[in-house]
């Protein structure tokens, strides 16, 4: 008769590696949001398999937890309202994190022209400096399409706060 079989150090029982991908994934969304895709490299940088990954990635979206679509739409209204960001440049930083086309199209969707050409024509005002030369209007414009503005509608605000300044 043999007693109980001591477990040696460094074993123990097996890893449910999906359940603890799914864990953390849950703990990451819960101090910042993500899109799927940007989940599933933070799970592989954290060495768990394809398979548990993949695992994680299906159950987070099934409750509702990973959700692309909202994440774009939060993502694009945080951008235009803290950072003044444009249309092109929200499209860039949402495409780089993996979210689908269409999803990026559907959260630009509901910035209309005029509201976007409201918000350069702030974001010119609160830099506060005068457009009332060539190499400042230049600058300006630079400015906007850094910002991911397209460069008709740059024009047309700098134009407007060069015009008011007059």
């Amino acid at each position: 008769m043999t007693g109980p079989r001591a477990i040696p150090s460094g074993e123990g029982p097996p890893r449910d590696g999906g359940k603890e991908a799914f864990e953390r994934g849950l703990a990451a969304l819960r101090r910042r949001e993500r899109g799927s895709a940007e989940l599933a490299e933070w799970l592989t940088r954290r060495d768990f398999t394809p398979a548990e990954v993949g695992s994680a990635i299906a159950r987070l979206t099934e409750v509702g937890e990973l959700d692309d679509g909202r994440f774009a739409m939060r993502f694009a209204e945080d951008k235009r309202d803290l950072r003044g960001w444009g249309p092109e440049r929200i499209r860039e930083a949402l495409a780089s994190r993996g979210i689908p086309r269409e999803l990026i199209d559907l959260a630009l969707v509901a910035d209309a022209y005029t509201d976007q050409l409201a918000r350069a024509e702030g974001l010119l005002a609160r830099r506060g400096e005068r457009l009332d030369s060539d190499a400042a209007r230049a600058r300006a414009l630079g400015f906007l399409t850094r910002r991911g503005y397209d460069y008709e509608l740059a024009y047309e605000a700098v134009r407007r706060n060069g015009r008011e300044a007059a």
